[in-house]
């Protein structure tokens, strides 16, 4: 009897820390180490090379499944939906962070604007009395999607009839956009560029709605509103500003404004436009009333898809944090941070470096477009020191690009590395699987912790660490969940 007591036990105790039901129990002791599988990381950054060929092709089935009160949206990653066209893994690295590094800094440029009072529309207007012209763009940096820092698209339909296509995801963006004929200077997309003639919804909004004002750079011409948003590189749409019929699966939202872009230029990889997920009142989450909305970001370098959903609640085991805002700015969400840990030792980092000042300055937002995490540099130190610490056992290498911390792997099939944690407000902890930040940056076995610093206040959690994880936004509770292996 006592043997029969002794295996049950064992049993529960096993089933208590493997069962996916039990996340948030083991999420409050987690491990010192884990393991990374360098075989698998290297075989898969291979992978993008043998695939066939390009899957970003005009197609009429909306790969989308809608309820009567939750809306749900498949979601690629960028590489699941346009074969890349660099030679080799490293190529690819290095475009992949020099986007992302104007990606970062144009968040900055935007929230410091909106900081020092300054409007957008205060750099220049558009000119109202000629056609469409690059020239005269000199607009604020809204966001890096341009320079391809979108890394994640869905399958969304424009327009009655219905017009599919595929759209960048943004939460670092409100406006939404799509290429409209006529074209004085559309790029290239895989689906056929919209005719507002074809649709019966398409209406232009007048200079004196709420949504025309609420742009940051707008015009009038003819008593309709013009808009503009510009990028970090010089990329830019302008068009008019229209309300049009969003067809999600078997659901359609009328009267949902977006862009109608005559005149645009960009790196935008072959997508129709950008549906902005930010908190402002121009976004789509915001424009339907949606009380909440989540996705789950794949790895970016695999061919699977996951999903949008809205209006979905927070399963029972999620990694709570209060969802915070900046009155300065509503586009971006603000997670309360307090702290990180290496191998289950708390970093000696202050609450006030994750924290927002009364200005605006400072917080870590959450960002599904920037691809690694920033954090203030003394910050940055204190958490790669303590990996470094960690990994005197491994060979390092030289840095790359932005990643100081580097190490050659090649000769390894599996490495044991120490655990990274975020400290949620609350006491509430979320380890990182090795994947989400050690890397492998080319096909020969390097390696780089995935962190970097950044001279701003303001702190960044990017999709690189965010894979594999549910995030949450319950906009009606000001919450932020995560829940890990939820795709």
């Amino acid at each position: 009897m006592a043997g029969t007591r002794l295996l049950v036990q064992l049993l529960f105790t096993l089933l208590l820390f493997t069962s996916p039901f039990v996340c948030s129990r083991t999420l409050l002791h987690p491990s010192k180490t884990t393991l990374l599988d360098v075989e698998a990381s290297i075989q898969k950054a291979e992978a993008i090379f043998t695939s066939s060929a390009t899957k970003m092709t005009p197609f009429n089935q909306q790969e989308i499944v809608t309820s009567s009160s939750q809306l749900t949206m498949e979601l690629h990653s960028r590489t699941s939906v346009q074969k890349t066209k660099h030679p080799d893994y490293r190529s690819l690295t290095l475009s992949r962070l020099e986007r992302d590094s104007a990606r970062v800094k144009s968040i900055n440029t935007r929230l410091d604007l909106a900081i020092h009072g300054l409007s957008t529309s205060d750099l220049k207007p558009l000119d109202t009395d000629s056609q469409f012209r690059a020239e005269d763009l000199q607009g604020p940096i809204i966001s890096g999607t341009s320079q391809g820092s979108g890394e994640y698209f869905s399958r969304v339909g424009i327009g009655k009839p219905s017009s599919p296509v595929y759209m960048v995801l943004d939460t670092g963006s409100d406006v939404n956009w799509i290429q409209c004929a006529p074209c004085a200077d559309c790029y290239h997309q895989a689906d056929p560029i919209f005719e507002p003639a074809s649709s019966t919804s398409y209406s232009p909004l007048s200079c004196d709605t709420k949504q025309c004002q609420s742009l940051d750079v707008s015009e009038c011409r003819n008593n309709t509103c013009l808009y503009e948003v510009s990028y970090g590189d010089g990329s830019y749409t302008v068009g008019d500003f229209v309300t049009e019929t969003i067809t999600l699966g078997s659901a359609s939202v009328d009267n949902v404004a977006i862009g109608c872009g005559h005149n645009n230029e960009g790196l935008f990889i072959g997508a129709a436009g950008l549906l902005g997920l930010g908190g402002g009142k121009l976004s789509f989450p915001s424009q339907i009333n949606a009380s909440s909305f989540s996705y789950c970001l794949v790895d970016r370098d695999s061919d699977s898809a996951s999903t949008l959903e809205f209006n979905s609640a927070l399963l029972p085991h999620a990694i709570t944090a209060p969802l915070l805002r900046n009155r300065e700015l509503d586009t971006f969400y603000y997670v309360g941070m307090t702290g990180l840990s290496v191998g289950g030792e708390l970093l000696s980092i202050p609450e006030s470096m994750f924290e927002m000042d009364e200005s605006g300055n400072g917080g870590i937002i959450i960002d599904s477009g920037t691809a690694v995490t920033r954090l203030q540099t003394a910050a940055y130190n204190a958490l790669r020191d303590a990996f470094v610490k960690g990994t005197k056992d491994l060979p390092v290498t030289s840095e790359v690009a932005l990643f100081d911390t580097c190490y050659d792997l090649s000769r390894k099939t599996s490495v044991e590395v120490p655990t990274v944690t975020f400290h949620l407000a609350g006491g509430k902890v979320l380890p990182l699987p090795a994947t989400n930040y050690l890397i492998p940056v080319d096909s020969d076995g390097t390696f780089c912790f995935a962190f970097a610093p950044t001279s701003s206040a303001l702190s960044i959690i990017g999709n690189v660490q965010q894979q594999g994880t549910r995030v949450g936004f319950d906009l009606a509770n000001s919450l932020v969940g995560f829940e890990p292996r939820q795709c």
